[in-house]
């Protein structure tokens, strides 16, 4: 990887667009610590210092918006609403049949569907600044703080409005930002943004643990975790890099005097399939029963229920129905996502098959099955890597969102290694020997 980096580095072009994607990571980070107008930014400092290590229902979406969520700055809302809109439109992809006709089109249906996600980012983040403008104000933003209530002194509509338009506003530039670093940067700009999100709370988060070790003053507890924390970037990377491999053959066609085919592919499937969308799923899915008993005033049973097993992250309720559910969007996404059918067809259309497979619907049946078999622990090694971190380290004093936790490490370790696949083919389209030797 560093190898890759250097011999970027050298290239004149790639230089400047690896220049140009750091300096849209300063911009992107000095976003988060600008505090949006109407908030009494000391009162927020101290509840920040003040807060636990548990940041409770917006653990997830401040690691997603590199802490800026809980200082309340003009990028607070970060890359969450158009990570939110891009799943849902992939979503909707399926079963609206417009979606999956402009899909189809190529780079023309690609544009539309894309500006769809624009629009519906900016309407979600209209949403989300909305509820953090009446969480903060509420005080329920830092429960416990004694500055909680004073957050925001001016609490008139035309304060409110202008907050919630300051953030709207900068969760526009972050995705304006993104697509800079897609078109004129080294590309994968919005999982850029999220690993740079992600990789600032490293720092902090470590130190935290230092701070609060006992043993040779916390220094056997860092070490441990930054043990720990190799040891399953290791492991994520074997993983993430595993696929079976399903081999494609097409017949030879004689055009003319002419053989044209008879080549030997394949197609690669995953183990993890559907990568670390099962985690943001249940992630999600489970912060909306807290959320619902955070702002509700009753003092019925349900709520203690709720408060009592779906709030700590180490609960073995919360842990059981976490894992579960990330088993069970994992089998979701990759139905939705990989269509056996369509891959026959295209193979059929054009002279494939599998060896020992017939062509059509026998084809898409054991794509199907060997599918299934390969979701099965692809999904049980999603819920282990999210779960298993998490639990060790909750015992060094650490958060469920600590940066080598489950989602953070999966985004990590995927964007990571996405973005030096990137670096390496642009130089082998630039230094391709094939024709010299």
């Amino acid at each position: 990887m560093l190898t890759a980096f250097a011999r970027a580095f050298k290239t004149p072009d790639l230089r400047k667009k690896l220049l140009f994607t750091l300096g849209i990571i300063v911009v992107y980070r000095v976003g988060t610590h600008i505090p949006i107008p109407g908030v009494d930014y000391r009162a927020v400092q101290a509840c920040v210092d003040q807060a636990s290590a548990n940041q409770g229902l917006f653990g997830l979406v401040n690691m997603f918006s590199g802490g800026a969520l809980l200082q309340i700055t003009v990028f607070a809302l970060g890359i969450m609403p158009y990570i939110t809109a891009s799943i849902i439109l992939q979503l909707l992809t399926v079963v609206i049949p417009r979606l999956e006709a402009l899909k189809k089109e190529g780079q023309a249906g690609t544009a539309k569907i894309t500006q769809y996600t624009r629009y519906l980012t900016v309407a979600l983040a209209i949403l989300q600044g909305t509820g953090l403008v009446a969480t903060a104000r509420s005080g329920a933003l830092f429960s416990g703080c004694p500055q909680a209530s004073s957050i925001v002194p001016d609490q008139s509509i035309f304060i409110t409005i202008t907050m919630v338009i300051t953030m709207t506003a900068g969760t526009a530039v972050v995705m304006w930002l993104g697509e800079l670093v897609t078109d004129r940067g080294i590309g994968n700009g919005m999982s850029i943004l999220m690993f740079i999100s992600i990789a600032a709370t490293f720092p902090s988060a470590l130190w935290a643990i230092k701070e609060q070790g006992d043993l040779a003053d916390g220094w056997i507890e860092f070490g441990t975790v930054i043990l720990v924390g190799l040891v399953m970037v290791g492991l994520v990377v074997f993983v993430e890099q595993a696929q079976r491999r399903i081999p494609v053959q097409y017949a030879k066609r004689m055009i003319g005097r002419r053989a044209y085919g008879g080549t030997s592919t394949y197609i690669p499937l995953k183990v993890n399939q559907a990568g670390v969308i099962p985690v943001i799923f249940a992630s999600s899915l489970l912060y909306i029963p807290a959320l619902i008993a955070q702002f509700s005033n009753s003092t019925s049973g349900w709520k203690t229920w709720i408060e009592s097993n779906l709030v700590n992250g180490d609960h073995p309720i919360y842990i059981t129905m976490y894992f579960l559910l990330i088993v069970f969007f994992a089998f979701f996404y990759v139905a939705i996502s990989f269509n056996p059918e369509e891959v026959a067809d295209n193979m059929k259309k054009y002279g494939g098959f599998i060896p020992g497979i017939r062509a059509g619907r026998p084809t898409a049946e054991y794509l199907s099955y060997v599918l299934n078999r390969i979701t099965w622990p692809g999904s049980l090694y999603l819920g282990l890597i999210a779960l298993v971190p998490t639990m060790a380290l909750v015992g060094f004093g650490a958060n469920q969102n600590f940066p080598f936790g489950g989602t953070s490490i999966l985004i990590i370790v995927g964007v990571g290694l996405e973005t030096v696949k990137q670096i390496e083919s642009q130089l082998q389209q630039r230094n391709y020997e094939g024709f010299l030797r």
